[in-house]
């Protein structure tokens, strides 16, 4: 994909159903931001609050519960809600609002996040810090992005890599080229997997112990009219996957957006990531995404492969 999604805005739940109902419909239209992890995502959901998913670990000597709650208040700051107050970030993670003052201090004493006009408390430049720890770590993401440089040079086209993360896709590199388009994906932007080509590729090659469990509680959201509808269809789309190869997805979660993903094998025969190209409808057609450029996408999941043997 090369048109951003935000992830919805996690809604606080309310016992007047009305208001919750609207709630609801708020997070789901404003569905555009990808910054923030599995936690987040279920409390999207209507059903819990991201520090509801903590309860799971209640009576584990070995969990840090105020790690995990620093956490998720960091994952709470996304392009829509860059500054919160303390009692918006307790709204919206469900911790208490001591929790959140004292990560808030704890973070603030590190550098990692610091006040805002005032009472408004924002994420600092420090916070980079642990992005770089994981591109410059992970061989995978180090190992991709000379290629995909060299492919939009050649190409002239946007190139990504990456990997499923929970129910989602997570971007661990990234290159592209100016068009005039939306584009404000970056590596650690997060997407859902049912409905892009690189999510759908990594569905179709998933162990059927962890798919069957996934298509069992996903909900298909219709982020446009063509978006798949059932989960029938969508395993259809996964048989297809798996027939042809590659993933090809037109317009299904944004209009006049399509792309095509491959696979990438471990030298144990795994699939661990793909490589995609997303681009205009009206420019790329889908012929010439099959027969131009998914040569291209192959060779380059071949060579990527080989980096990791």
């Amino acid at each position: 994909m090369s048109i951003a999604s935000r992830r919805p805005a996690v809604a606080s739940l309310s016992a007047n159903p009305a208001s919750a109902t609207k709630e609801r419909s708020a997070s789901l239209a404003s569905a555009r931001t990808a910054l923030a992890s599995a936690a987040v995502a279920s409390a999207t959901s209507g059903n819990s609050t991201p520090a509801s998913t903590l309860d799971g670990f209640a009576g584990d000597p070995n969990f840090m519960t105020s790690l995990a709650r620093g956490l998720l208040v960091i994952q709470a700051f996304t392009p829509q809600t860059p500054q919160m107050t303390i009692s918006q970030l307790a709204v919206k993670t469900g911790i208490s609002r001591a929790a959140v003052r004292r990560c808030l201090y704890t973070l603030a004493k590190l550098g990692f996040a610091g006040a805002e006009e005032g009472s408004r408390y924002a994420l600092r430049p420090h916070m980079l810090a642990l992005s770089n720890c994981y591109s410059t770590s992970n061989s995978l993401s180090t190992a991709a992005q000379p290629i995909l440089e060299r492919m939009s040079a050649a190409l002239h086209e946007s190139f990504s890599v990456a990997t499923l993360d929970g129910d989602e896709i997570v971007y661990i590199a990234r290159s592209t080229v100016s068009r005039v388009m939306s584009d404000d994906l970056h590596i650690g932007s997060r997407l859902p997997a049912y409905c892009t080509s690189i999510g759908r590729v990594l569905l179709a090659y998933m162990p059927v112990e962890q798919l069957e469990p996934y298509l069992a509680r996903v909900v298909l959201t219709p982020h446009t009219a063509r978006t798949v509808s059932s989960v029938e269809k969508l395993r259809l789309a996964l048989r297809n996957v798996r027939r042809h190869g590659y993933a090809l997805v037109d317009q299904e979660f944004e209009v006049g957006l399509r792309s095509i993903a491959v696979p990438v094998y471990s030298p144990t025969g795994r699939v661990v990531a793909t490589i995609n190209l997303s681009g205009s409808a009206p420019r790329i057609s889908l012929y010439e995404m099959q027969t131009r450029f998914l040569p291209h996408l192959r060779n380059a999941a071949t060579e990527l492969g080989a980096f990791l043997r």
